[in-house]
């Protein structure tokens, strides 16, 4: 199926040949390459706006997902019914907010944009972190998938959220 990779933003340069290299291979790397997946990149105006709609937080952010299952449980494998439902969901990616945060620590931009994909995708996969134990669980998954990214690409990408609790 397909990735659907948008740059509506032109704050942050933003070279997307990385990005969706990186993002192909996150979907080989969790057994999803039959799913569609959306990412879109962002501006913080934008990214507020959606931030302030759905979650009632007038800020910007680096990430939010929309998952196209409903109720998916983490760790459940998807069972879609119909050929229609082979979708994981929508990423929307706060470039310019993950820029200002890889500015001020020093980061790689593009290091963090991807670690910060993974996060959103788990929460497609139904992984949450309103919780100590939920977030011990989504960390542990993924450290599980950067792992995997890591050997596919010799980088050495790491959780952003250790230490969170």
């Amino acid at each position: 199926m397909s990735l659907v990779l948008r740059n509506l933003q032109n704050v942050i340069p933003l070279r997307r040949s990385l990005l969706r290299r990186n993002l192909e291979a996150l979907r080989q790397i969790v057994g999803l390459k039959q799913y569609d997946l959306g990412v879109i990149c962002v501006d913080n105006e934008r990214i507020q706006r959606i931030n302030h709609w759905y979650r009632q937080r007038d800020h910007p952010t680096d990430v939010l997902s929309f998952p196209y299952q409903e109720n998916i449980k983490a760790g459940e494998i998807l069972q879609p019914s119909f050929h229609d439902d082979y979708n994981l969901g929508d990423i929307f990616l706060g470039v310019e907010y993950i820029y200002q945060q890889c500015q001020e620590e020093k980061d790689d931009f593009y290091s963090v944009l991807t670690v910060t994909a993974v996060h959103g995708l788990c929460h497609l996969l139904g992984y949450q972190h309103g919780t100590e134990a939920e977030w011990r669980q989504m960390n542990e998954k993924e450290k599980q998938i950067l792992e995997a990214l890591n050997s596919f690409t010799g980088t050495n990408l790491q959780p952003l959220t250790e230490n969170c609790f």
